[in-house]
């Protein structure tokens, strides 16, 4: 028998030393169900009278088990609490894209096919601060036409509010870093707060999370879908107000800095330069006035000051821009897309701007009526935006101009497959001066949301396993006025789509994806 106790305690000893860095915890209860085992023999024996065989190794042994014990308790708290937590996002993702022109031969590309990767990192060394940050790679297939790892003249795919949702070149980049902070009080009230500083997840918030398959950020889609570096300060207000599941946030940024870079020849390092754009801010709220877990009421405000465009002088036919352009147009040739690149205008501040939107959302038709509709969501959401140009003009006017926009919605399980698979439509119509700031919209094609016209959209996703799933898309942008993508200055004047040689009357986008989510 004692024989049998030292083998079994040796085997535990072992086995525990192996599996000491595997830190959950199955691997801690095996750890304690031996030890119990041993004790039980122990007894068994002491109760028998058996003759003592080497007590001293068998305490021997105990003592290392112990020291595994120990050993293992200290790695899975080093693991709970001092290691970052990744998570991985990617997308292989095939687009049919087509354009109509007015007047010219139709664009197209077949089949555009891209990589995109979010490698996810959160860190939570105590209950009250978290990190999380996010790095992406977006790039189409192999090299591009032009050798330069970029889209080809004239483009932004770089501009820092949507880098990251384009296909560019093949470095990885930072799409979020931020901190935050939170607790169950504020200024000893019963209010429950959180605060955050750094480069936000401000792409993909409600409801354009549905179609994208994933959680909603803030702020609502509908009028901001950008990435932005800034802070927000969240307030539950459910046991102040009484309003179900009420809630409060203020969120502001800043979208461009107008500062000189280091190692100037005045010694001026990080001043303002007088001859360049002011700084971009933009300052406003969120708030979900009720929110029961089936019904709910979202809103969004924002003001967003000295916004960027072109001056009408800059871009007006015969200038040397649009004369550069027009050649490029016909003959888009390396020497000439030099030629406009000389060209391009530069970016003027052309004033401020507000933008509004109201979203109503049910997860859930009616109360037991059907498996289908209780797993159903519907939305509907109203938005507006008002320029505030200064004397350089805002969307080609020097008056202030109102625009609106409605976005209706509906994601269900799909009937044939409804407990892997849901479909999903949408339908956007925006008025003439509908302007969104919606650029990091996922998509290659244009933002639908800032369509001044109607767009339609029908999708369906499927979770073929828990990590991977397949999704399709169709979209389709009719337009009734040009500059729906454009900036805020005379390049986003709305022009009628039917009388402007060359303007875009329609686009659609047809995409299939496989992705890898964990």
């Amino acid at each position: 028998m004692k024989k049998g106790i030292i083998t079994l305690s040796l085997f535990a000893s072992l086995s525990t030393a192996t599996f000491a860095n595997d830190v959950n915890s199955a691997m801690y209860e095996q750890i304690q169900a031996l030890k119990a085992q041993i004790e039980a023999l122990e007894k068994k024996m002491n109760e028998q009278k058996t003759t003592v065989v080497n007590e001293g190794r068998i305490q021997k042994i105990e003592k290392k088990l112990a020291l595994v014990d120990k050993t293992a308790r200290s790695a899975k708290m080093q693991s709970a609490g001092d290691n970052i937590k990744w998570d991985i996002d990617f997308r292989t993702q095939v687009d049919n894209i087509q354009y109509k022109r007015n007047g010219m031969k139709d664009a197209k590309n077949n089949a555009l096919m891209t990589n995109r990767l979010w490698l996810g990192a959160a860190f939570s060394p105590d209950d009250n601060t978290i990190f999380k940050g996010k790095l992406s790679y977006n790039k189409a297939f192999g090299d591009t036409a032009n050798h330069q790892q970029s889209n080809t003249n004239p483009g932004y795919a770089n501009f820092d509010w949507l880098t990251n949702e384009n296909a560019t070149d093949n470095t990885i980049k930072l799409k979020e870093a931020y901190w935050l902070y939170k607790n169950n009080t504020f200024l000893g009230t019963n209010v429950p707060w959180t605060f955050s500083v750094g480069r936000r997840p401000s792409t993909d918030g409600l409801p354009i999370n549905l179609r994208n398959n994933q959680k909603a950020n803030s702020p609502l889609s509908h009028v901001v879908d950008v990435e932005f570096d800034g802070f927000s300060a969240k307030f539950d207000l459910e046991k102040v107000t009484g309003a179900t599941g009420s809630w409060f946030k203020i969120c502001g940024g800043r979208g461009l800095t107008n500062a000189k870079p280091r190692f100037q020849f005045d010694g001026t390092d990080y001043a303002r330069d007088e001859s360049k754009n002011v700084d971009v801010d933009m300052l406003g709220f969120i708030a979900a006035p009720y929110d029961d877990g089936q019904y709910s009421v979202h809103i969004n405000y924002a003001r967003a000051w000295n916004l960027i465009g072109y001056n009408g002088a800059d871009i007006a036919p015969g200038s040397t821009f649009m004369t550069a352009y027009q050649n490029y147009i016909i003959n888009p040739n390396n020497t000439i897309g030099a030629a406009l690149q000389m060209a391009m205008p530069a970016f003027n501040d052309v004033g401020d701007m507000d933008f509004a939107t109201v979203l109503f959302k049910t997860e859930g038709i009616g109360d037991g009526i059907s498996d289908f509709l209780d797993d159903t969501t519907l939305f509907a959401s109203f938005a507006m935006s008002k320029t505030r140009p200064n004397s350089i003009g805002m969307l080609g006017s020097t008056d202030s101009q109102t625009g609106h926009s409605i976005w209706l919605g509906v994601n269900a399980p799909c009937p044939i497959s409804p407990d892997d698979s849901r479909i999903g439509f949408e339908w956007n119509k925006g008025s003439k001066y509908w302007r969104s700031m919606t650029y990091g919209e996922d998509t290659y094609a244009g933002s639908k949301i800032a369509t001044r016209g109607q767009a339609w959209e029908v999708y369906r996703n499927q979770q073929l396993t828990k990590a991977l799933s397949f999704g399709l898309s169709y979209v389709l942008m009719d337009y009734d006025f040009t500059g729906s993508n454009s900036f805020f200055g005379a390049e986003g004047t709305p022009q009628d789509v039917n009388t402007t040689a060359g303007a875009i009357t329609e686009a659609q986008d047809i995409k299939a994806y496989m992705r890898y989510k964990f």
